[in-house]
């Protein structure tokens, strides 16, 4: 075994310990699994809403995502910032709803909203509908990771099944303050190894950050800007958007709302939140920097600029470090994901076809739920292909079909009935569906539509007609309006 695997192995297993050891200490309830006993500060609700979303896809995608595409890679720096500023009014209403109700995951804040049982079981399908890719990615990584890191001496496979045999043990025995534990050193972890990467690879191969542009322009003109096809100017500003909106609406990342044990938490976190974009900007840092010191990655391969560049330039035991931080960005946030899913189906499936169950037999079949979770994952992560590829890139559009029930349940006048909530979800997600596996675009549709609009993102188009839709049949069913408490 190489020393890059041993510090790999040797500091998850640390990671591990930790969280196993931040574990709640008294008898568990599905509460306190899930959601901590709702008695998180602000350091432990820091680290859940603002650094489980760097996972592998920040470690790796950011880092490729800038390799391959360029300028364009900046939209994720905004939209985190943007998504974070929000936060300061969107989620105390939220928690302090919630908190009223002792609610455990997010469809039951949307049935209590609007005292529909319909509209919860809707949420809950695409919650799981959005957040089992979502794992799916953090195994690929992993696999990834694994894979170069060890020169190919451990198959991707065998590492994808092993890390979720690992994660799926790992959230059984701690549940969520012990995973809350494992993000605070792994964001400690994984912003030092950015910041390092990003501003030392730069300085090591150009001079300078200024430099390193000076060079890539030059070498590929127009990298650096957005293109007049494809990431153009409005699919940039269009998918910040989106992918602002929906930030707080991924399951796990609105479920860590709930672990909170006061509002004031997210108020004060606002105000810091956006530093954590600099992890983002340290990686497409790095990603830029391999552009002319590993040319070549084509399609997926770009994902492995950070590694491949980091391969060139240190040696394996610091690569090690590196890969160490990497498998932490896949094993911890996926074991959230695991969690709030595991929940997802116990609370609001399971719970709801056997009422009579108690607090001990939800958590039990939570429980149960991360090993079907677990299997499912990686089943998919094995023998998917490019299917699984155009799931992760609805991701976003998905779990942003949402937040047009959300925000007007927040108002103090609701404008949506259930039903009008309902069919603008419905009719969102089923548009986003239906181009991304058709392969259909706006231009199919309307051939003679502006140029402007048939390069808006897909998810906001479909965003556009889940409000219209939502109004239309809210108009129709009003009737039966729901009444909609403002909590500020």
């Amino acid at each position: 075994m190489n020393i890059a695997l041993l510090f790999v192995f040797g500091i998850t297993a640390g990671i591990m310990l930790v969280g196993y050891l931040g574990r709640a200490q008294r008898p568990i309830s599905l509460e306190q699994w899930a959601l901590g006993g709702r008695r998180f500060g602000a350091l432990l609700v820091f680290v859940l809403m603002a650094g489980e979303i760097y996972t592998t896809f920040t470690f790796l995608g950011a880092s490729g995502f800038a390799y391959g595409k360029g300028g364009a890679a900046f939209y994720i720096l905004t939209y985190t910032c943007l998504a974070f500023i929000s936060s300061y009014w969107l989620l105390p209403p939220i928690w302090r709803f919630a908190s009223q109700r002792r609610l455990v995951t997010q469809p039951d804040f949307f049935e209590q909203k609007y005292q529909s049982s319909g509209l919860g079981l809707l949420v809950t399908i695409v919650g799981l509908v959005a957040l089992i890719p979502y794992l799916i990615l953090q195994l690929k990584g992993l696999g990834i990771i694994a894979e170069t890191v060890s020169d190919g001496k451990i198959p991707h496979a065998v590492a994808i099944i092993v890390g979720a045999a690992v994660m799926a043990l790992y959230v059984i025995a701690s549940g969520m303050r012990g995973s809350a534990w494992a993000a605070t050193v792994k964001d400690g972890t994984t912003w030092v190894i950015c910041a390092f990467l990003g501003i030392y690879l730069p300085y090591h191969y150009y001079g300078g950050i200024g430099e390193m542009f000076a060079q890539i322009e030059i070498a590929k003109p127009g990298f650096l800007s957005l293109p007049d096809a494809g990431e153009t100017i409005v699919w940039y500003c269009s998918t910040i958007a989106l992918s602002a909106l929906g930030l707080y609406m991924w399951p796990h990342t609105f479920s860590s709302v709930y672990t909170s044990k006061t509002d004031a938490a997210f108020r004060r976190n606002a105000v810091f939140m956006p530093l954590y974009a600099l992890v983002m900007l340290f990686a497409m840092l790095v990603g830029f920097a391999a552009v002319l010191q590993v040319p070549g990655l084509q399609g997926g391969e770009i994902d492995l600029a950070l590694l491949k560049l980091s391969i060139k330039t240190f040696d394996p035991w610091f690569v090690g470090v590196i890969g160490a931080a990497g498998v932490l960005t896949a094993l911890v946030p996926g074991s959230t994901i695991l969690i709030v899913g595991s929940t997802l189906i116990s609370t609001n499936i399971v719970k709801r076809l056997a009422p009579a169950m108690s607090d001990k037999g939800a958590t039990t079949s939570a429980r149960l739920s991360v090993v079907l979770i677990s299997t499912v994952a990686v089943y998919f992560t094995l023998v998917g292909g490019e299917s699984i590829v155009a799931i992760l890139i609805m991701g976003y559009s998905i779990v942003t079909q949402l937040f047009p029930a959300l925000f007007a349940s927040l108002l103090p006048r609701n404008p949506f009935t259930k039903e009008g909530a309902a069919a603008g979800i419905i009719v969102g997600v089923g548009t986003v569906g239906v181009v991304v596996t058709t392969g259909l675009t706006i231009s199919s549709f309307f051939p003679g539509a502006p140029v402007m609009i048939k390069q808006v993102n897909t998810g906001f188009i479909a965003l556009t007609l889940n409000v219209l839709v939502a109004l239309l049949v809210s108009v129709a069913t009003a009737q039966r309006p729901v009444s909609s408490t403002n909590y500020r």
